[in-house]
């Protein structure tokens, strides 16, 4: 298995990119903001061939590069139905302007195929199998994506904004809810196997058995106290 990840643009939001091995087909994960450099960079190094772009939500600092990352592959992107609206509209989604300089930047829109996600989908893309869950709460089209174990790889959890090393994403942006964040973690990554490596949308990598013994978010919902009132702080745009 081959993960090649690198943080992008001004948000430091984690691209993945990845494929069952070096010089076949791979999945990009979360083409951010100025992220495009750094895939082609990573494709040309890995000799990968994309066959997809997957989105874990629409906030534009990850979604900022879809256009022209597809249309540079001709390949589709994939985002749940409740968030598609950010790909064109990335203002509404956040409540407010993101700046002029900023947007002048951006290629906004959606690239020419788009198709969406549902709830435990098992994507066969790029000779790998992808579980999707919903899991709103940081925003309503809010996804992560699950990787088996494979022989040299334990579980791999692709948690977007979901669940942060030590955090959680944020909730007081429109679609954000505090209470389907709480279900979401505890539906969604309670279960997960303590091994599963997590990669978020922001920062390092962790673990769940690192983040259920940890996280204070993930304690609380895990000891059945969960309110949203923990004082750590959150994550994510």
């Amino acid at each position: 298995m081959l993960i090649a990840g690198f943080p992008a643009g001004a948000w430091g939001t984690n691209c993945y990119l990845v494929a069952p091995a070096a010089g076949e087909e791979c999945v990009i994960i979360d083409p951010g903001h100025q992220a495009a450099e750094g895939v082609e960079e990573t494709l040309r190094k890995h000799r990968l061939k994309p066959v997809a772009v997957m989105l874990t939500h629409g906030h534009i600092d990850h979604v900022a590069s879809v256009v022209p990352v597809c249309g540079a592959h001709d390949v589709p992107a994939w985002i749940h139905p409740a968030d598609r609206y950010m790909m064109s509209d990335p203002e509404k989604a956040l409540g407010r302007s993101i700046g002029m300089p900023l947007m002048g930047e951006l290629t906004v829109g959606e690239p020419d195929d788009v198709h969406e996600l549902t709830d435990g989908a098992a994507l066969k893309l790029a000779g790998l199998e992808l579980t999707v869950s919903h899991a709103p709460g940081h925003t309503k089209g809010s996804v992560t994506f699950a990787l088996p174990e494979a022989a040299d790889i334990p579980p791999v959890f692709f948690s977007g904004d979901l669940l942060f090393a030590g955090s959680i994403g944020r909730t007081d942006l429109p679609g954000g809810d505090m209470a389907e964040m709480l279900d979401s973690l505890g539906r969604v990554c309670l279960p997960l196997d303590d091994s599963t490596v997590v990669l978020s949308g922001h920062g390092p990598q962790t673990t769940i058995g690192r983040e259920r013994a940890t996280n204070p978010y993930l304690r609380e919902v895990a000891a059945g106290q969960g309110d949203g009132t923990t004082a750590a702080p959150r994550r994510g745009m």
